[in-house]
């Protein structure tokens, strides 16, 4: 059991035990004095405009949305060039993530994904009582695709790939995911998780809409929180065989995305929307690739960054330790998310904060 599960309280009830030895999932939390949030991948930029004008009308919120929201779904239907049910809505992807997960792993049946990778990852299995199988990064902090594949036995029932993978910041190239989808069988469902899709600008990297069509098996997941900034609104989507998608939807929580949310979506697929937007994205890639020349300068080993993200490893090449790091940042108002073993994931966000992030590193540096 870990050091978090020992040290929760004790329930007056009988729990599964498998739930009490894995953590909840933690959000990044908020400065408690002047500094900045680097730790949940928001964007730092104010809602897009259209958005604005959307949530300023008054919001009918005493009615549920529109019964399976079609218009939503065709302009995402339209963008893949699929069918109407070939496009699922939940609240955020992670809420898909763990309704593809129910659906389609049984009690001691295998959920395989890398680590480290996105942290809730390894819960998602708990509800119906699948096993989650973690698999190493590379040396370079990518899936390692072969491994992975190595991994699939009979249990293995979804395989999840982050990419650009959270929290380290590779994609996965789509040669090496043509070649792993040759080795999946192709009756195990495989999950191509791109909530950073917008940041990427990788020539190489897959991308979801160029190889849906080549693979029955395969569901992409995207979400309006990252690069949309629509976070608090809570709205992601799937797209795949209509089959997989209506199990996905027998295991959901009914009425869950609201009507808000579901406007706001759509304001943002609007053309002036997404012409600000695609400006907003051009300054973010551009603080990233600032951020990791800066921390490249002082010495560190920062991997290929293609999410709104950078990360620090911890060990070789990195820091000695990636807790001492947060805590250095923390002392300073600053947040910025640790993986204990493994590394610190810092966002990108206010032109303000590149400067304060390669200070603090430096002068920890420097302490040893």
């Amino acid at each position: 059991m870990s050091e978090a599960a020992s040290a929760a309280p004790r329930p007056p009830v009988r729990l599964r035990a498998d739930v009490l030895a894995v953590p909840p999932y933690r959000q990044g939390a908020a400065p408690t004095r002047p500094g900045f949030k680097l730790s949940s991948n928001e964007n730092p930029f104010p809602p897009l405009q259209a958005v604005v004008d959307v949530l300023s009308d008054p919001a009918a919120v005493n009615r549920y949305a529109a019964a399976a929201m079609p218009e939503l779904r065709a302009a995402l239907a339209a963008e893949f060039g699929v069918s109407l049910d070939g496009v699922h809505l939940a609240a955020g992807s992670v809420a898909i993530l763990f309704q593809l997960v129910a659906a389609a792993a049984a009690p001691g049946d295998e959920v395989l994904h890398a680590w480290p990778s996105f942290e809730a990852y390894p819960s998602l299995g708990l509800s119906s009582g699948a096993v989650s199988v973690p698999v190493p990064l590379t040396a370079d902090a990518e899936h390692d695709l072969d491994a992975m594949a190595d991994a699939i036995t009979e249990r293995t029932r979804i395989v999840l790939l982050c990419t650009p993978n959270n929290p380290t910041g590779p994609t996965i190239r789509r040669a090496d995911f043509e070649r792993f989808m040759q080795r999946v069988p192709a009756d195990t469902l495989v999950v191509l998780d791109e909530a950073y899709r917008e940041f990427v600008t990788d020539p190489e990297a897959v991308r979801g809409e160029e190889v849906l069509a080549n693979h029955p098996n395969l569901v992409v997941l995207r979400t309006f929180s990252k690069a949309y900034g629509l976070a608090g609104l809570r709205i992601g989507y799937a797209v795949g065989a209509p089959a997989i998608l209506a199990a996905a939807q027998v295991t959901a929580i009914p009425l869950s995305v609201t009507g808000v949310a579901e406007a706001a979506a759509l304001a943002s697929l609007q053309p002036s929307a997404r012409a600000e937007l695609a400006a907003r994205i051009e300054v973010l890639v551009a603080r990233r690739a600032e951020l990791v020349a800066g921390l490249r300068e002082l010495g560190l080993a920062i991997p290929e960054a293609q999410g709104n993200f950078v990360w620090i490893p911890e060990g070789p090449g990195g820091v000695e330790s990636a807790a001492a790091l947060a805590a250095a940042f923390a002392a300073e108002g600053t947040l910025v998310r640790p993986f204990p073993g493994a590394g610190v994931r810092i966002t990108v966000a206010e032109a303000e904060s590149l400067p304060v992030v390669i200070g603090i590193v430096r002068e920890f540096l420097a302490a040893g």
